[in-house]
């Protein structure tokens, strides 16, 4: 092989093994941005629901936990840490 053959085969086995690492990081990755972005949007509910809740005096704590379960549970995970909070 010739220095200019060479230089194409490295380029194909990298591009194969960029294809290859895509594949298989793809979807965890996608799962865990997934994640962040509801936990984001829970964190967002859960301040309104405290600032709604500062009225009558009931306010769940933010914290990543917290936004976690408003954000992948939705409405009843909100629903379930109130009533948490309301027993305690």
């Amino acid at each position: 092989m010739a220095g200019g053959e060479k230089l194409i085969a490295a380029y194909v086995a990298g591009l194969i093994l960029l294809f290859v690492f895509i594949k298989i990081f793809y979807t965890p990755l996608k799962l865990a941005l997934r994640l962040f972005a509801s936990s984001l949007i829970g964190g967002v509910i859960l301040y309104g629901v405290n600032v709604a809740g500062s009225i009558i005096g009931i306010q769940i704590g933010i914290n990543i936990y917290t936004a976690m379960v408003a954000g992948v549970f939705g409405i009843p995970g909100i629903s379930m840490m109130l009533m948490l909070q309301i027993s305690i």
